[in-house]
Order: C-alpha cells, then sequence, then structure tokens
C-alpha cells in the first residue's frame, strides 16, 4: 500500500525477463483487456482505466470515482485489480489512465513523473495516512507501558508463536506490502521476528480475536481504515520520525512518517480533456467517508456499486463539487 518519504516502495512486483510480465492481484496483468465496470461509455467522456490496488480502503476511493463517472458523467470505466508499482508501469502504455490513493511513492515519482514524463499528480484525496504497530485495547490497558517501543523486550515472551522461532511474533499483513518492520526489529535490537498474515482481512482476524480472546497480539496497521471504527487499535510509539531518517531502507530505525496520500493520472489522461479526469482532480473527502464506504463494503458486504450509490446519496453536495463545471 505504501512507502515512506524516501520512496522505498511497499508492493512486490514480478517482472520476467525483459518483456514485463506484470502480475496483478487477482491475476490481471496489464494490457490484458477486462471486462467493463458498467456504464455506457458515452463518446463525451470514453473509456477510463482505473487501477484498483489491493486494500479496501483504495476500493472506496475507486468505488466512489466509478460510480459518479459512470452514472453522472456517462464513462465507461474498466477497473483493473493491479499492486502498486504495477499498476504505474501502466502509465506509459496507456493501459492505467489513474490511481486514486497513493502513499508518497517519492521513487516511483521520480521516474513517471520527473524522468519519463508519462504522469503527473491529479491533487490530494483529502485522506490523511498513518502507518505503524498497534496492539488490542485490552492490551495496552492491561500493560500500559507496552506502547513504548522500549518496553517491547519486556513483553517479546507474550507473543510467541509457533511461527516465530522463539521470538515474540510482529503480525505483518500482505507479503506484497514491503515494510520497513524486519529493519526495525533488527535495529532497534527487537527480540521479535516479523511474521505475515497473508492479506488486510487476515490482520483485521487477528487483531478482532485479540480483543475477543485476551490473546496477544503486535502486528502493522494503518488509517484511515473502516475497522479502527469498529476497534480503535492502540498505536506503539516507535523513535520519533525525523525526516531522512528512513532514507537508507536498511538502516531505518525510526517511525514511519506521515502520509497525505494523493492520485497520480497518466499525462495523455491528463491532456485529454475527458470530464472524468476533472473528476478525479476535484475528488477529496475525509478519513471518515472512506472509512465508511470500505466499511460498506468490507463489514456490510455490500457491492462496490451498491456501496458507492449509498454514499454518493447521502452527500450530493460533495459530489456536485467534484463535477465539471456546466
Amino acid at each position: 500500500m505504501s512507502v515512506t518519504r524516501s520512496g522505498k516502495v511497499r508492493a512486490a512486483v514480478l517482472v520476467t525477463g525483459a518483456g514485463l510480465l506484470l502480475t496483478a492481484c487477482g491475476g490481471a496483468k496489464v494490457g490484458e483487456a477486462q471486462p467493463a465496470a458498467g456504464g455506457g461509455g458515452a463518446k463525451a467522456c470514453g473509456t477510463v482505466n482505473l487501477a484498483i490496488n489491493p486494500w479496501v480502503g483504495y476500493e472506496a476511493n475507486a468505488a466512489v470515482i466509478a460510480y459518479v463517472a459512470e452514472k453522472q458523467l456517462g464513462c465507461k470505466v474498466v477497473k483493473k485489480d493491479l499492486k502498486e508499482e504495477v499498476a504505474w508501469q501502466g502509465f506509459g502504455t496507456g493501459e492505467v489512465d489513474a490511481v486514486v490513493e497513493n502513499w508518497a511513492h517519492d521513487d516511483l515519482k521520480k521516474k513517471y513523473i520527473e524522468d519519463q514524463k508519462v504522469a503527473v499528480s491529479a491533487g490530494p484525496t483529502g485522506n490523511k495516512g498513518v502507518i505503524g504497530w498497534y496492539v488490542a485495547p485490552w492490551m495496552a490497558k492491561k500493560y500500559p507501558d507496552i506502547t513504548d517501543w522500549n518496553n517491547l523486550n519486556k513483553y517479546a515472551s507474550l507473543f510467541k508463536t509457533s511461527e516465530s522461532g522463539g521470538k515474540g511474533q510482529l503480525l505483518d499483513g500482505d507479503p506484497s506490502f514491503v515494510t520497513n518492520d524486519e529493519a526495525l526489529v533488527k535495529n532497534l535490537k527487537l527480540d521479535y521476528k516479523v511474521v505475515y498474515a497473508g492479506s488486510e482481512t487476515a490482520l483485521i482476524t487477528a487483531f478482532r480475536q485479540s480483543e475477543k480472546q485476551q490473546k496477544p497480539i503486535i502486528g502493522y496497521f494503518y488509517e484511515p481504515q473502516w475497522f479502527l471504527s469498529e476497534l480503535r487499535l492502540v498505536k506503539v510509539n516507535l523513535p520519533a520520525y525525523k525526516e531522512g531518517c528512513d532514507a537508507d531502507p536498511e538502516k531505518v530505525a525510526c517511525d514511519y512518517p506521515p502520509y497525505e496520500l494523493d492520485k497520480i493520472v497518466s499525462k495523455k489522461f491528463a491532456d485529454s480533456g475527458s470530464p472524468a479526469y476533472t473528476l478525479i482532480k476535484n475528488f477529496t473527502w475525509t478519513n471518515e467517508d472512506q472509512n465508511l464506504v470500505a466499511k460498506y463494503i468490507a463489514e456490510d458486504k455490500m457491492t462496490a456499486d451498491e456501496a458507492a450509490a449509498k454514499w454518493v446519496a447521502d452527500n450530493p453536495d460533495k459530489v456536485k463539487a467534484w463535477l465539471p463545471s456546466s
């Protein structure tokens, strides 16, 4: 999902040989035709190729943008399930028009915006991103000093599992989310081992079980995320982030930086005059907005279209502000 400001990518990319074998979440590839998400494909807008990165907060952004583009602008939206760096590679080929929740990726911005000049920024989403280590509320209440990283070794034995090799387990999510956590464990001399839960859903399940069963778990998590409205996880204070402290990925010994999430589009799409570009550029909402739509999708089991339709119906003034001027 994200990177540090120094540009360390949190998405794994499969590149085979000299050609691009770009493996996407759900098996899609850049260059592989996919069915449209719906809509009539009015000529005034045409087709919009929208990348879908693999976490529900991103899906919430994309759901609302796609719904408005189809229903109010007559666009044909093609959703492509792609991991982060894979999606950026589509800017140069014309196969991806927009990434609608970018977590910094300074290295990719340099490559595709500054050097290749095939992409441009479309401004902030309005969402404020936070990444860190968290514990369930019951743990913070029972062990109040556990939220200070200096005390983590004292509690390492609480987190031992069959997968952690006699050390405390630090639970991460999707293996393709390349975090700083292994470097942090090493450089802070913590008696822990990073173990991957496998997905965002698995992380949520683990924290939910921790609270319900009073089972010790410490793990990676982030905001905005709808689950935090159900269970307010407590963040562990790592050494304070300072500009440049994460410049060398092998030597990181500080917390993650704050993120102002933004949107990236292909330059060709930005220059096309499509009303969908104006919509994406104008799109902005809050963490609370995103969390609500994400909850509709992840917890209430609505389809992306159903979730978007409900939110759009309840927020006509916000949507109106995104639309091209008549």
